[in-house]
């Protein structure tokens, strides 16, 4: 059968044609998202088939030496052979492959992926902040929001923070910084920039209040879990003050130990909560949601709504 009802639902089909893989080749790490479009009463639902993720930190290169070393990319070349096998299997009816901050900034980025595409005719795209911001959006997540409220939508990754303002059910204004956790970590983000950054989200909340932040990302997923919030409930400010203080005086080990945490997130997940904390102060934000979406996601959207268009 080319329709088969899952999940227990009448109304709800796979079909083998809507099957997308999308690959964020992020600063701090890399991930492969499997996904199925299903169709319920006239409604599309995405669900996660399988999540990848390898923290290759290919920014801790780019930012410091602008240049991808031969270890890194060799193990960059390593995590996409694995993840082109993975795809051969799925076989998705398309996928994005997608490199963000960190091989924006490589002097030697374009002849790695050149690499990758004859090893294993992987096809990995180079994108903007721009359009990184514009395939966060197409998440549409403001088609699930008060028409009356407004919300900033913040994505912070390794190299670089995605900030949308949403006010009356559409976007006002979105932009990408090069301010993310790897760059903190590593020290380059200046002091002037940071307070320009602070000043702009100012600026573009003027006037909006009150405002509900929506979070993405690895480490504001993390938070979210460790403070024990459940799906659909926002996270107050104050909460996430009172963790990122508390973790903030102890070692990468102690995090570790602490909050169990994954070496290469008890680093990051301090200066990803600086970040939070300080576009919430800026713009007088209370509360954030957490939805546990990103630019894979993203991606898969856009892939989706192209075949529609195509069908």
């Amino acid at each position: 059968m080319l329709f088969q009802p899952i999940f227990g639902s009448a109304n709800m089909y796979f079909d083998p044609s809507m099957k997308y893989a999308a690959i964020d080749i992020g600063s701090n790490a890399s991930r492969l998202l499997l996904c199925n479009v299903l169709e319920e009463s006239g409604e599309t639902h995405f669900k996660k088939a399988e999540l990848i993720r390898i923290p290759l930190r290919l920014g801790e290169d780019a930012f410091i030496t602008g240049k991808i070393s031969p270890q890194k990319a060799e193990k960059f070349s390593k995590t996409m052979n694995a993840f082109k096998l993975l795809l051969d299997v799925y076989e998705p009816v398309s996928y994005r492959a997608c490199a963000t901050s960190a091989m924006r900034e490589t002097a030697n980025g374009i002849d790695i992926i050149e690499r990758i595409r004859k090893e294993c005719d992987l096809r990995i795209e180079i994108i903007s902040g721009r359009e990184e911001a514009d395939i966060i959006y197409s998440n549409h997540v403001e088609e699930h929001l008060d028409k009356n409220r407004s919300y900033l939508y913040i994505d912070v990754g390794g190299g670089s923070t995605e900030v949308t303002l949403f006010a009356g059910g559409r976007m006002l204004v979105s932009q990408s910084f090069d301010i993310g956790t790897i760059r903190w970590l590593n020290k380059l983000v200046d002091k002037q920039k940071w307070y320009e950054f602070k000043d702009w989200v100012r600026m573009i909340t003027l006037g909006h209040q009150p405002l509900t932040a929506i979070g993405s990302g690895g480490n504001i997923n993390k938070l979210f879990k460790l403070l024990g919030r459940k799906d659909g409930k926002p996270l107050s400010f104050d909460k996430l003050k009172e963790l990122y203080t508390e973790m903030k005086p102890h070692t990468v080990e102690e995090r570790i130990e602490i909050w169990n945490l994954n070496p290469d997130r008890a680093d990051v997940i301090v200066p990803a909560a600086k970040i939070f904390l300080g576009i919430m102060k800026a713009a007088q934000i209370q509360e954030i949601i957490v939805p546990e979406i990103g630019l894979a996601d993203g991606l898969v959207h856009q892939m989706h709504e192209k075949q529609k268009v195509a069908a």
